[in-house]
């Protein structure tokens, strides 16, 4: 019994890790329908930048998707025309995912068809800036593909950043939305492998976790 639930606690872990909770669901979709945002990119974004916790950075980035005040100044009086400009209002979820959202649409449409998919530069832009994926993206030779794109970042944090945001984009949007059940778990050196079912019917498909024995997500295939 003792094991078992051990099994089962690792695994709620790994699940857990895999799907990223997505607090603060509401206000997160619908900003997506509003703006036009995929869901889980935002909630990507926001787990990266700030794991859904309210904090400001050392650089002085505030709030949930970490926006900087001058850029939080920049942003909104298109959003909240109506309302006066303070920086402590980046602290509210609501403000501060709406201005987010709306610089990850703005960066969205400056990249949508100069390559597809736009995905890795949206996310470089949003960490780094529009200048310097501007300037890397003019200064790429040969055919441009967007994963060798990305994995030739000029700026080793953002290379970095664009692959964490990646990986819980496909984690996202791969669980959410379908029913998971546990069809084996194993331990092998410390190491739990559990074979999962996704989905039903016809949806259906198979997945394999592999997590460390404190219930941290190592990959799945």
């Amino acid at each position: 019994g003792g094991v078992l639930l051990g099994v089962f606690g690792t695994f709620d872990r790994a699940i857990q890790e895999i799907t990223l909770p997505l607090r603060h669901e509401d206000i997160i979709r619908q900003q997506a329908r509003e703006k036009g945002v995929d869901a889980a990119l935002i909630a990507a974004v926001v787990y990266a930048e700030s794991r859904f916790e309210d904090q400001t950075s050392h650089a002085g980035a505030r709030g949930l998707m970490q926006l900087m005040p001058f850029l939080g100044a920049r942003l909104f009086p298109e959003a909240f025309p109506e309302r006066t400009w303070q920086a402590d209002l980046l602290v509210h979820p609501g403000v501060n995912t709406r201005l987010g959202v709306q610089e990850l649409g703005t960066l969205m449409a400056r990249y949508a068809g100069r390559v597809e998919p736009a995905l890795p530069m949206v996310i470089a832009g949003y960490n780094a800036g529009s200048e310097p994926v501007d300037r890397w993206l003019a200064a790429h030779q040969g055919p441009l593909e967007a994963d060798v794109w990305a994995e030739n970042i000029g700026y080793t944090e953002t290379r970095k950043y664009v692959r964490r945001v990646l990986g819980y984009l496909r984690a996202y949007e791969l669980v959410y939305g379908e029913q998971v059940q546990v069809v084996r778990a194993s331990a092998d050196s410390g190491m739990w492998r559990f074979e999962l079912r996704l989905g039903a019917g016809a949806q259906e498909k198979g997945a394999v976790v592999y997590a460390s024995g404190d219930g941290r997500l190592l990959f799945r295939q």
